[in-house]
């Protein structure tokens, strides 16, 4: 079994940071993509960032110059750093990763979200 375990969220004035962390654990033979994902009330789940196991990066507009996407292989080990933050990054953020557990299973996992809250 798999599980992502976040951590890092919280209550940030806009223009402040913060860092999200999510660690993979478990049955894991490799790690692909990992990615953040942000749901706020009333909305639908958005893709933020991600990164290929190669350290290929790719993000929302809405937050390119402000976010950043990074991993740690050896830990398995997928961190955002959030600068900048305004209020509607307020979300429920959700770690997201591809991992093979062993030759012939390969399957989508779901962290159980962070809440962030940007306001004054």
């Amino acid at each position: 079994q798999v599980q992502l375990v976040e951590s890092g969220g919280g209550l940030v004035q806009p223009g402040g940071s913060l860092r999200l962390s999510c660690a993979a654990s478990g049955s894991i033979f490799s790690v692909h993509a990992m990615a953040w994902y942000r749901q706020a009330p009333g909305k639908q789940r958005e893709l933020v960032a991600a990164i290929t196991s190669g350290g290929s990066t790719n993000y929302a507009d809405s937050v390119k110059g402000r976010f950043t996407i990074s991993r740690d292989n050896a830990k398995n080990t997928v961190y955002l750093q959030m600068s900048s933050l305004k209020p509607e990054d307020t979300a429920v953020y959700y770690c997201n990763a591809d991992i093979r557990s062993n030759w012939y299973e390969r399957s989508d996992y779901w962290g159980q979200g962070t809440q962030v809250t940007v306001s004054s």
